[in-house]
């Protein structure tokens, strides 16, 4: 039994509706073939939402469901705002997530659960380059191809 779960996750949003799709994908093995891969990735609508909301609430909807596991969860996103969010977080809580101009940060409460499951589960968080040329993409870039097209897909398919 493998000691590691891979996720991968990205999300796509209407800026206009601010309705957006995360979309996601759970393996234990990173050999998974593409189709059958392909069958696995599930989608989730949100709404009143903005691209850096929106990745956070995808990652966490999805960390949610492993927070019983008690293997290495391995995230891969193209998310920037997620890949900082460690080295963030001993200024957010120092200054109790409140801005220079005296406001609490956005999406400060998703910050706060992000931290909470983050320090429950064993994650490591990796960057993924989005929109590779094809033939420079790894086994990784491939699967996280297959979340990016479906987030992109729900948006198309759900016009609103």
């Amino acid at each position: 039994m493998p000691n590691e779960i891979y996720l991968f996750t990205d999300g796509s949003v209407n800026p206009q509706s601010k309705i957006g799709f995360g979309a996601f994908l759970i393996v234990e093995d990173i050999a998974i073939s593409p189709d059958e891969a392909k069958k696995l990735v599930k989608l989730k609508q949100f709404e009143d939402t903005s691209s850096t909301k929106l990745e956070l609430q995808i990652l966490l909807y999805t960390l949610t469901k492993l927070e019983k596991i008690k293997k290495r969860v391995i995230v891969y996103t193209d998310s920037q705002n997620i890949i900082g969010l460690p080295d963030r977080r001993l200024r957010f809580e120092e200054n109790k997530y409140i801005s220079n101009n005296g406001r609490l940060i956005d999406n400060h409460e998703l910050y706060k659960e992000f931290y909470r499951i983050t320090d429950l589960l064993n994650c490591h968080i990796v960057k993924v380059k989005g929109h590779k040329n094809s033939s420079l993409k790894n086994k990784i870039d491939l699967l996280f191809t297959l979340v990016d097209r479906a987030a992109r897909n729900g948006l198309r398919v759900n016009k609103n």
